[in-house]
């Protein structure tokens, strides 16, 4: 079914049903991983903070979340530059990290951002990433973490948005192409 957001139409790309089974197995995947473990989980804003908080609910060993607001994207392309509006406020100095994040396409603004938590000497970090555009990828980062490998679309919902709008949508949507 189409919808129309601002100025586009999108179409269903990946179904609720299918967004809660890969949440429960990325889920199930860190609680085995970690279970002696008390990860710190960072997510990155404001794309991911609905999987974050699904995916965090199903988490049943001890942990913390955080949250960061990064931004690379105006529109529907990347800008090129990453910019941090809120930044961590707890330390990560020996903590195994989990970096949560909604939509890897470049690579780009998660490679900054893991070169700046580097030097904050964590014991590690990992990422896990709803969707990855692996097509688009310039900044090739290790994805520890995956729901979906994705084509080069442009998608909103579930938290992804266009300028904005769209991320209350409960299926991910892809542009259509007129």
């Amino acid at each position: 079914m189409d919808k129309k957001i601002l100025d586009k139409k999108f179409v269903t790309y990946i179904n609720e049903a299918k967004i809660t089974e890969a949440v429960f197995r990325i889920a199930s995947s860190i609680n085995a991983e970690y279970q002696d473990k008390m990860p710190l989980f960072i997510a990155i804003l404001n794309g991911s903070f609905i999987f974050a908080a699904d995916l965090y609910k199903q988490i049943n060993i001890p942990s913390q979340i955080n949250f960061v607001k990064l931004s690379s994207y105006s529109g529907t392309q990347s800008s090129g530059s990453v910019t941090t509006s809120i930044g961590l406020d707890v330390a990560i100095n020996a903590r195994d990290i989990i970096i949560i994040e909604d939509i890897v396409d470049t690579g780009k603004t998660l490679s900054t951002f893991i070169a700046e938590l580097k030097k904050e000497e964590p014991s590690s970090i990992r990422i896990c990433a709803l969707l990855h555009k692996q097509e688009a990828t310039t900044h090739p980062i290790p994805i520890d973490y995956l729901g979906f490998t994705i084509p080069d679309l442009f998608v909103v919902g579930y938290g992804l948005d266009y300028n904005g709008f769209g991320r209350n949508l409960k299926d991910i949507h892809q542009l259509k192409e007129s």
